[in-house]
């Protein structure tokens, strides 16, 4: 999907005109990835939590790309709503009763992934997230773009621009590496086994 054409953020990726370009961070698409991940460590997944921040621009398309996902893999999504900080204690007490937590590639989340992943642990929720930095944080599992990457884009593009190229002639560029990390150390707390499988297809494994 071209979300930044979506959004209204430029006019088309391969020419976005104006003065907007860059790189592309969000791949909603891989909700559908996320699910199935998480699935092959919690086999009886059935009932998976979505939380899911509003005022974020893309949080209805990676919704929707994750009830498509859920309805082939037989899994019943039940999303839930944080407006703010002082949402997280009750998102979480409506959670149970989910046999899992799957969240969206969001800043709001990244930026509170300490609380994320303290009251997922303390629900003993199987998650996984679309950002690295929250299974660093303890989180169990992540795929999605690699940031740094991104970042080093980013730069490149900052000095096309600084040499006199226009940004409206320059194509927004959408991620083409992504990674999937685990955290064992997580895995282990919830007494989870993670399929030699998946081990192996892990860029990353935290012990």
């Amino acid at each position: 999907m071209n979300y930044p054409v979506e959004i209204g953020l430029v006019s088309s990726l391969a020419r976005p005109g104006g003065n907007v370009t860059g790189t592309s961070f969000n791949a909603a698409e891989l909700a559908g990835k996320r699910l199935e991940l998480l699935k092959q460590v919690a086999p009886t997944l059935r009932r998976v939590a979505v939380l899911s921040h509003p005022p974020y621009h893309t949080n209805t398309m990676q919704l929707k790309e994750a009830e498509v996902a859920a309805r082939t893999l037989g899994i019943q999504l039940e999303p839930i709503v944080i407006w703010g900080p002082d949402d997280f204690e009750a998102a979480f007490k409506a959670v149970r009763g989910t046999d899992g937590l799957l969240l969206p590639d969001m800043p709001f989340f990244n930026t509170h992934r300490a609380r994320v992943v303290e009251l997922a642990a303390r629900n003993r929720l199987p998650a996984i997230y679309g950002l690295r930095s929250i299974v660093d944080a303890g989180g169990l599992m992540s795929y999605g773009p690699d940031v740094p990457e991104l970042h080093r884009r980013a730069a490149a593009y900052v000095d096309k621009i600084l040499r006199g190229a226009k940004p409206g002639d320059l194509p927004v560029e959408q991620p083409t590496k992504f990674e999937f990390v685990i955290n064992s150390n997580t895995a282990k707390l919830l007494a989870l086994t993670i399929p030699p499988s998946l081990l192996l297809r892990a860029d990353r494994v935290i012990e």
